[in-house]
């Protein structure tokens, strides 16, 4: 009976702080969902919107760093890997810039 003691306080800390982290991952699911559908807003105007200038899809671009810095503070870095190069792409096909 000792050696299961420990097991049953362990796996009841396990879930407990499986508890105390869930609304946290929750949270951190919807603010993704909110960035990726956030970001595939931003690519889709730059992409089909006809009369948008290329300093439009430049400042719609900076707005949608912006906004996703402010959802995840710490992750410019993955920013930039991730959905820099998407937009800089598609500002460059859109308006034919080499």
């Amino acid at each position: 009976m000792g050696l299961s003691e420990p097991k049953d306080t362990a796996a009841s800390q396990a879930a407990g702080a499986q508890h105390s982290t869930q609304p946290e991952q929750e949270e951190e699911g919807r603010k993704l969902r909110r960035l990726q559908i956030m970001m595939n807003m931003v690519m889709s105007v730059i992409g089909q919107d006809p009369d948008l200038t290329i300093e439009e899809a430049a400042e719609l671009a900076a707005n949608a760093k912006r906004a996703a810095l402010a959802l995840f503070p710490d992750k410019e870095f993955a920013y930039d890997i991730l959905y820099k190069p998407r937009l800089q792409r598609l500002i460059a096909e859109r308006f034919r810039i080499q």
